[in-house]
Order: C-alpha cells, then sequence, then structure tokens
C-alpha cells in the first residue's frame, strides 16, 4: 500500500506548514493600510456605482418588457 506524501513525511510537512506561516507574517508586515478616510471613500464610490448601475438595468428591464408585451399583444402571440 502507497502512502501519500502528506503522511509519509509528516515532518517535512510541519516544516512547510511554519514556513509558510512566517512567509505569510513577513508579507503582511509589507502591507499598507488604507486609512478610515480612504475606506469611507471608496466604499461611498462602490455604493453610488451600483444605485446608478441597479437603475440603469431596471430602467432596461423595463424597456425590454414593454418592447416584449408590445410585440406579443399586437402580433398575437399573447393570447
Amino acid at each position: 500500500m502507497e502512502e501519500t506524501a502528506v503522511v509519509a513525511r509528516p515532518k517535512e510537512w510541519w516544516t512547510a506548514t511554519r514556513e509558510f506561516w512566517r512567509d505569510t507574517s513577513a508579507e503582511m508586515r509589507k502591507v499598507t493600510w488604507p486609512g478610515r478616510q480612504e475606506v469611507v471613500g471608496t466604499t461611498m464610490v462602490v455604493l453610488v456605482a451600483v444605485m446608478i448601475f441597479g437603475v440603469y438595468l431596471w430602467g432596461c428591464d423595463v424597456i425590454f418588457f414593454k418592447l416584449i408585451d408590445y410585440l406579443f399583444t399586437h402580433f398575437g402571440a399573447g393570447k
């Protein structure tokens, strides 16, 4: 019966995991985190963009619905 690499070499697995966390921690120290004002500003931009696109897509939906309804009712496919 063949053992998998993780089961066959648990010490190497432990070493690789420890090295992964050490590297992750080192990279996280390099990150420049945004300030509160920047987070609030970008959040507002996202919310406004979502509202604009939502209204635009709602308008397109209404227009296409009316167009398709008009075509179906005037060409006999609605009944």
